[in-house]
């Protein structure tokens, strides 16, 4: 059993910036894929990001390529999505999930863990 507990989210201006935070409790987060989603809403959960256990590949929806970084720390059960330029439609309540996979996948049956999601509100 892996626990996750989301954080960081909160308003913030159109092109400002927020960082997430995922701290796993449980089982090691080194153990899983990393991923983080989004649901607006009206709107289905979606895929953001995800990252393999060794943190040396990424995956990120096109949306947000070029914007947004997850990264992790294995020694800190910790993930963290750094979010810049960010846009109104970029708000959601953001969510971090685990996977046993081995690769970074992007559908939601694919994650067993999910956290509770933290709100990320951008004004314009």
């Amino acid at each position: 059993q892996v626990q996750l507990v989301e954080s960081g989210g909160g308003l913030v201006q159109a092109g400002g910036s927020l960082r997430l935070s995922c701290v796993a409790s449980g089982r090691t987060s080194s153990r899983y894929v990393m991923g983080w989603f989004r649901q607006a809403p009206g709107k289905e959960r979606e895929f953001v990001s995800g990252i393999v256990r060794s943190g040396t590949s990424t995956k990120y929806a096109d949306s947000v390529k070029g914007r947004f970084t997850i990264s992790r720390d294995n020694a800190k059960n910790t993930v963290y999505l750094q979010m810049n330029s960010l846009k109104p439609e970029d708000t959601a309540v953001y969510y971090c999930a685990a996977s046993r996979d081995i690769l970074v996948l992007t559908t939601l049956g694919a994650y067993d863990y999910w956290g509770q999601g933290t709100q990320v509100t951008v004004s314009s």
